[in-house]
């Protein structure tokens, strides 16, 4: 083989090698491009669907879809929009004016201005701090309906809820004077402001009325208390707001236009109104001026109080002085009729006693006539006892009841007897020596005998 054909078969073989890494290096770019390509469009066909939003996609075919739900979507080569669901218009201290942050703010507020400078009925001018939050609607037609209109939520908030929110505060304010508000008319302001944000602004009319008070030119009056007449000028202005009725007879409104688009107020607050330095120099001077005015007022009445206290201090001795002679008075009175009736209830009690005593007495004369007559019969029947006994027997059973009693003390005198050691009697006839038993004997048949002579019974039983 020639020098020029190895040359050649060499130049053909560098030839081929490059041909093939060429291909190798166009296969290798073909596939990162398809892998950049796949990527690109998986980036661009899916999303992340946060929660406390609603997205509005649009696919490459021109297919609208509303999102609602969170996790991952797919929109091939399409588009999104995110909506929050809750808006918040505010108007606070240290907000820029027009600072508007839409869908993908972080704070808490969708739009955030200044204090509203407003004006009430009477010409007062002042800074509000309000809020106000809206609800987007979340069914599909009404979504698209409100997407279609304002495209983003920044011209929702710039076309319709901010321009809503200005306007009906600042209606809101024409209702009420500044001063009324300051005196106890918060809470209602308060309320017809989140009434209109929801049912549309009222059409009103205002209207100038002169009221003329009454002029006083008495001096106080103890009994009113505090709340004495009005001295000065008697007349004054009011303004009067007076709301333009239909002829259904409610109060005719302008409507609220992003209602038409399903957006609702969840909530309408003023948080702090902040009126000018004029107006808080009058309200100071005129709260000096009624202070004034009521410590006036409490002085003349503290005057007619003292006057009042001198007359009902004298008039209270004076009473005190009749109700201590009433007292005294009261007392002997009734000493007297307690005294009385004491005496009264004594001769009751007397003549009671003594009537009690007479029917005692009667008592006891019955009593001791019927315990006489007891006795009289008692001694009749014992007497008639004895009697038919001793007829009966002969009084045996006395007789000899009396007889041993007798036989008895004889026999215990003639068992005492005293017996001398020397007995001198005259002689006698008799066998018997004096001073014997024999005599003893004699002498007590002797006295027995008398003693039954005496006591006028026979010792003899009858047959």
């Amino acid at each position: 083989m020639s020098e020029d054909t190895l040359d050649k078969k060499l130049s053909l073989d560098k030839i081929n090698k490059l041909s093939n890494g060429f291909k190798f290096n166009v296969k290798f770019v073909a596939g990162l491009v398809m892998i950049a390509g796949l990527i690109y469009t998986l980036s661009n066909s899916f999303f992340y669907a946060e929660p406390g939003y609603i997205y509005h996609v649009r696919t490459v075919t021109g297919n609208e879809a509303v999102v609602t739900e969170v996790g991952y979507k797919f929109y091939p080569f399409g588009r999104y929009n995110s909506w929050k669901r809750a808006m918040t218009v505010q108007a606070l201290s240290g907000s820029s004016s027009n600072s508007i942050r839409a869908e993908k703010d972080s704070d808490n507020s969708s739009a955030s201005l200044p204090p509203m400078s407003i004006m009430f009925l009477d010409q007062v001018d002042a800074h509000a701090e309000a809020t106000v939050r809206f609800s987007i609607p979340s069914d599909h037609e009404s979504f698209l309906h409100l997407a279609h209109e304002f495209r983003s939520p920044e011209n929702l908030l710039r076309t319709a809820l901010i321009p809503a929110f200005k306007e009906t505060l600042q209606a809101n304010a024409s209702l009420m004077a500044a001063e009324e508000y300051y005196a106890g008319g918060r809470t209602e302001f308060n309320s017809e402001f989140e009434n209109q944000m929801n049912s549309g602004i009222l059409l009103v009319k205002r209207e100038e009325i002169i009221i003329h008070s009454k002029q006083s030119t008495g001096s106080a009056n103890a009994a009113l208390g505090t709340d004495q007449d009005e001295y000065g000028d008697n007349s004054k202005t009011v303004f009067v707001v007076n709301k333009v009725l239909g002829e259904d007879g409610l109060p005719l409104r302008k409507s609220q236009r992003f209602t038409d688009f399903g957006v609702t107020v969840v909530s309408a607050l003023i948080t702090d109104m902040r009126p000018n330095a004029k107006f808080i120099e009058r309200m100071q001077l005129k709260q000096k001026a009624s202070a004034d005015r009521a410590i006036a007022r409490e002085q003349r009445v503290q005057e007619e109080e003292q006057r009042l206290l001198a007359i009902a201090r004298g008039e209270r001795e004076v009473a005190e002085r009749q109700a201590k002679a009433k007292v005294e008075q009261i007392q002997k009175t009734t000493e007297a009729q307690t005294d009385k009736q004491l005496a009264i209830t004594n001769a009751e009690k007397l003549k009671a006693q003594a009537k009690i005593s007479k029917e005692t007495a009667e008592i006891n004369l019955e009593k001791a006539r019927i315990e006489a007559e007891t006795q009289q019969t008692l001694a009749e029947a014992e007497a008639y006892q004895k009697r038919v006994i001793l007829e009966a027997d002969n009084a045996l059973a006395q007789k000899l009841e009396a007889e041993v009693k007798i036989q008895a003390l004889w026999a215990d005198a003639f068992a005492k007897r005293n017996v001398p050691t020397n007995v001198f009697g005259a002689g006698g006839s008799s066998s018997t020596p004096s001073g014997s038993d024999a005599e003893t004997r004699a002498f007590m048949q002797m006295l027995t005998l008398d003693a039954a002579k005496r006591l006028s019974y026979d010792r003899e039983i009858t047959k």
